[in-house]
């Protein structure tokens, strides 16, 4: 008796059901997370080191591009200015002396040249002693306080909130088909079901060795100035339609202690089990990539729980 409930084991069939498999075109969409940034991030930090006199802003000021934000300790400003001055009317002298020919072409040309590098000290001196904001934005970060001597860190960061970015990582097998100019929805869980329109506008050239990925840079108007720098938030592209495999997202099963996935197929009666990849999901289907699955193979869709490789199949096709 015991021989004969050894064959009844041994000769086990399963009853499944099955679906044919068949490539089917689908509209494919990434969706990849990443940190917002504002669009441009400028380190406050004048050329000249010395005495802060003072700073005009605190953090969360808001100012506009060519707003004034720090005087610096204007010595050496009043000092060219009042070189200036001298070597201005030196040179007026010359000139004049030149036309009537009183005085040499080289003279005329060295104080011409001093002159000329006074003005630009002066220039280069006004713009790192008056310092300005390169463009619009909010005042993020303050290292110094009036009367401070500057030196090393930045005395102020100036990031702009109107319009962001986002640096995201996309799978090396995307590359070519992310191009510039197309549309990215991104979206915030802080505002469910809100989208805030963005633009690609850099694909990076090379790929990450490392994680087999490259980069693209998203530009996010925000005039609404809702989401903010340093925000978590999902950029999502459509990527045009693709032919792909789909299959009943419950026909996928997944191996215990590991995120390894496999399906069952019916190899002439028989039970072959075969690892996947997930993709894309599609409400109740889900997108599976492997070398061994090809259009026309049977899936076991129903059943496929109780099943180990190479057990006997009774098939019912769905």
């Amino acid at each position: 008796t015991e021989t004969a409930n050894t064959a009844v084991e041994t000769e086990k069939i399963e009853k499944v059901e099955v679906l044919t498999l068949a490539k089917e075109k689908v509209a494919r969409e990434l969706e990849l997370s990443s940190t917002l940034e504002g669009y441009e991030t400028m380190s406050v930090a004048p050329s000249l080191t010395g005495k802060i006199e003072h700073i005009y802003v605190e953090v969360g000021s808001r100012v506009n591009k060519g707003q004034l934000l720090i005087r610096m300790d204007q010595n050496q400003l009043n000092t060219t200015r009042i070189n200036l001055v001298s070597i201005q009317t030196e040179f007026n002298r010359v000139e004049a002396l030149k036309e009537s020919g009183s005085v040499s072409q080289q003279v005329y040309d060295q104080t011409k040249a001093q002159l000329d590098q006074l003005k630009q000290s002066e220039t280069f001196l006004e713009a790192n002693t008056f310092v300005k904001a390169q463009f619009s934005g909010v005042i993020a970060a303050k290292n110094y306080e009036d009367g401070e001597l500057y030196g090393g860190a930045p005395i102020l960061t100036l990031t702009q909130i109107n319009t962001l970015k986002a640096i995201i990582n996309i799978p090396e097998s995307y590359f070519p088909l992310i191009k510039k100019g197309m549309s990215v929805d991104v979206t915030s869980d802080i505002y469910p079901g809100e989208v805030f329109p963005a633009t690609i506008e850099i694909v990076y050239p090379t790929i990450d060795a490392a994680s087999h990925t490259f980069q693209a840079k998203v530009k996010i108007p925000n005039s609404s100035e809702k989401i903010r720098p340093g925000m978590f938030a999902k950029a999502r592209l459509a990527i045009g339609e693709v032919e792909t495999m789909v299959v009943p997202y419950n026909a996928v099963l997944k191996l215990q202690g590991s995120n390894n996935r496999y399906v069952f197929l019916n190899n002439n009666g028989v039970a072959k089990r075969v690892d996947v990849t997930l993709g894309q999901r599609f409400d109740d289907r889900i997108e599976v990539v492997s070398e061994e699955i090809s259009e026309g193979d049977q899936i076991i869709i129903s059943g496929q729980a109780r099943l180990v490789d190479g057990v006997k199949l009774d098939v019912v096709n769905k």
